[in-house]
């Protein structure tokens, strides 16, 4: 089918595409983005199309991951999604406003579905009267290719001193003590001014093309995931898929995700930060619960089963069906359990 989608998150929409169907692209002209999350040409079955002016596209079904979308649905298309042409939300992120009230921006619609990325998410969203299921993410497996042979945690996040305390950056100097910390992601040169972290300490690496990422990471022996509120992170799925044995902030989905085996995962930074100092000084252990973590990310979070539940949502949702594993909207689930 031909499916409208917009490339909001490059990690996701990096998976998302590698599908069976048309994926059509609203692009500004003259971006010239023609590129996946990876720094790759987009696979062959996705075309960018300008959106400056109304579409002549046929299109099966939208998929919308900002509510500005549905305007723009309207003024491409001329037809209302949910109404006129099948359509699913997806929802990247956790609520950011008075959690768990947080009422979520197509709460108030019953004919979009909403499909959260976690199943941390669906909880704590109120989805009011949409209908919603969990379509967990997908990695492209970058294949194993840990070293470790650096005795230093590596993390990667995206403007961490703008997030703060949402991406936990206030914890990297505790980290700091167990070991030399390098830094990945959008804005890291801000991190040594923000955290008082010298460079004995902290390792600006940049913000790297995705397989260059992953080579830099392999060589680092543990992986440091300190995020307090978002969404689970796909860099540290990325991470588990490379074979890279995890520390992690027992926080959101991340107790889905990662088992104790696989590295170390508690709400108590100390402790944490005590595992992470033991794997840093033992290479054997930490290979070992590398293997762990790869196993785990291959089961759960593979491509082809991502692949998978989208396309049986597409085909719910282009069929005028309820998309398999949705619940029931929240106010109708009421008025079942009222007396």
């Amino acid at each position: 089918m031909r499916v409208m989608v917009w490339h909001v998150h490059g990690g996701w929409m990096d998976a998302f595409v590698r599908g069976g169907h048309d994926y059509l692209l609203p692009t500004r002209p003259g971006s010239g983005t023609g590129r996946g999350g990876t720094g790759e040409p987009w696979p062959s079955g996705v075309r960018e199309v300008s959106d400056a002016e109304p579409w002549a596209e046929d299109v099966d079904v939208v998929v919308l991951q900002r509510p500005e979308e549905i305007a723009e649905v309207e003024r491409l298309l001329g037809r209302s999604p949910g109404r006129d042409i099948p359509a699913i939300f997806v929802e990247h992120n956790t609520p950011k406003g008075a959690v768990p009230n947080e009422r979520h921006p197509l709460g108030d619609r019953g004919d979009i579905p909403i499909a959260h990325v976690t199943h941390f998410n669906r909880l704590m969203w109120d989805s009011g009267d949409a209908r919603t299921l969990v379509i967990e993410h997908g990695i492209r497996d970058p294949g194993l290719l840990y070293r470790g042979e650096r005795p230093h945690l590596a993390t990667v996040v995206n403007e961490p001193v703008r997030r703060w305390r949402v991406t936990g950056t206030d914890l990297l100097a505790q980290f700091a003590e167990a070991a030399p910390i390098e830094a990945y992601g959008i804005a890291t040169e801000l991190l040594p001014e923000a955290t008082g972290l010298g460079e004995d300490r902290l390792i600006l690496g940049g913000n790297l093309p995705t397989r260059r990422l992953h080579g830099e990471l392999a060589l680092s022996r543990v992986y440091l995931h300190p995020l307090r509120w978002t969404s689970l992170g796909l860099s540290l799925l990325e991470a588990m898929h490379l074979g890279m044995p995890v520390v992690v902030l027992d926080t959101t989905e991340a107790a889905r995700a990662v088992p104790p085996e696989a590295g170390a995962i508690s709400s108590d930074v100390d402790a944490l930060v005590r595992e992470a100092r033991r794997l840093i000084e033992d290479p054997d252990e930490a290979r070992a619960r590398g293997r762990v973590a790869r196993e785990v990310a291959l089961e759960r979070y593979g491509l082809a089963r991502f692949l998978q539940d989208w396309d049986d949502a597409l085909d719910d949702v282009v069929g005028g069906r309820t998309p398999a594993g949705s619940a029931m909207p929240q106010s109708r689930l009421k008025e079942r359990v009222t007396p």
